[in-house]
């Protein structure tokens, strides 16, 4: 890694959305930028607990547009001979067990026609046919979209770090930050646990930490750590990598094969989460304890379509603390109350999958003199210029996380 040094731009955090950023920043020509990551290597935190699914079916056009670039990105860095990211797009399935949630597919369907995303409804048999294994009867739609996939979050973060690197960029890990540099209303550089470092601008993209750094810039923003887990299964028979992925949001839960075992997780209907300042700047958030009840209720919202879901052994259960905001939209842009001072966080478990989309956000809310009404409407300012109750907020962003795959219509 490099020794940090002044630069124009100061991204904070080295995991998936951090790496992303650095990526697109370089992608558009600013290479005078050092990443700072506090832990001794990337992607070691929340980002390495990641699924990887990269879902574009998504409630609206301008979300399916950013899951569309996220996998173009992917599928370019893929063909790549070095530094690939795992992009498997072996396409997805959702699948309907009630006529709400078939309503919502249609729904969706046109949302994604709309954005130019392929995707079909199949039979239940076409859907057995791709995985032979699951029980397709109780289905009322099955909504198939050949260009999804999932990939490895860790090589996901190495490759943009590569081609970071490629272009001039530089990463420094085992540096903390310890304070943002002010004066006259903007950014003038950051402390570290390495000495101070210039820049014109910095990027929070601390992830679980994103509280923090705000709030070293005097920012005050509802960004909560929500547990998140999911297991992967001893080796099952039919399991193969090949295998599309597979959402089933009336039981709140996805899945997909993870070498010959079964990846399984979901959104609990009852939720744990932090307080932003239950752990410190620097500190590692505490540990998740693996929940047995939870992985059982897995088995059991699943065993409807695979009823040998509760004969598998657990081989591990992987768990991290995402990121969540009371609204479900992320966080991303310049405060107006601190010039050079950028937002990438509040992911609502998005940062690996978005990555790439996240980092052209950002990277149009700096350089495009008329960023798109979307991109404005994630501004961090929608939170710093109207008042709002830690409680009341900490527990809009856990019901974010509750209602993941809720019905939205």
């Amino acid at each position: 890694m490099d020794t940090p040094g002044d630069s124009e731009i100061v991204v904070i955090g080295g995991g998936g959305v951090g790496c992303g950023v650095l990526h697109s920043l370089c992608q558009a020509g600013k290479t005078d930028v050092l990443l700072l990551e506090k832990n001794d290597a990337l992607a070691s935190e929340t980002t390495s607990q990641a699924a990887g699914l990269v879902g574009q079916v998504r409630s609206s056009v301008d979300r399916v547009k950013l899951a569309m670039w996220s996998v173009k990105t992917f599928s370019e860095m893929e063909e790549e001979p070095e530094a690939k990211p795992g992009w498997r797009q072996v396409g997805s399935l959702r699948v309907a067990l009630t006529d709400e949630r078939m309503v919502e597919f249609e729904q969706m369907k046109t949302t994604a026609d709309e954005a130019g995303l392929e995707t079909a409804f199949i039979s239940n048999d076409e859907a057995k046919a791709k995985w032979p294994m699951f029980d397709f009867s109780p289905a009322k739609a099955v909504l198939w979209c050949p260009s999804d996939g999932y990939l490895q979050p860790n090589d996901l973060a190495m490759a943009y770090a590569h081609r970071a690197r490629q272009k001039g960029a530089h990463l420094a890990t085992g540096v903390r930050v310890e304070g943002i540099r002010m004066e006259n209303g903007r950014v003038t550089g950051v402390d570290t646990s390495q000495g101070a470092i210039a820049c014109d601008t910095v990027i929070n993209a601390a992830g679980a930490h994103a509280w923090h750094v705000a709030k070293m810039a005097g920012l005050e923003l509802p960004i909560f750590p929500v547990r998140h887990e999911y297991f992967v299964s001893v080796d099952a028979e039919g399991m193969q990598p090949e295998l599309p992925v597979m959402r089933v949001p009336d039981a709140s839960l996805y899945l997909r094969a993870e070498i010959n075992g079964l990846l399984l997780g979901g959104w609990e209907p009852e939720s744990l989460s932090l307080a932003p300042d239950d752990f410190e700047n620097g500190q590692t958030p505490p540990r998740v304890e693996e929940d047995w009840d939870v992985m059982g209720w897995f088995i059991e919202q699943i065993a409807p379509l695979y009823g040998k879901a509760a004969d598998l052994g657990v081989r591990s259960i992987f768990k991290g603390w995402p990121t969540f905001v009371p609204d479900g939209k992320f966080i991303i842009g310049e405060s107006s109350r601190l010039k050079g001072f950028v937002m990438a966080g509040g992911c609502n478990a998005h940062g690996v999958s978005g990555s790439a989309g996240i980092g052209r956000h950002v990277v149009e809310s700096m350089l495009e003199s008329e960023p798109s009404d979307y991109v404005r409407s994630l501004s961090p300012d929608r939170f710093l210029d109207s008042e709002w109750n830690a409680a009341e907020a900490q527990a809009k962003a856990k019901r974010i996380y509750e209602t993941y795959y809720g019905l939205r219509h």
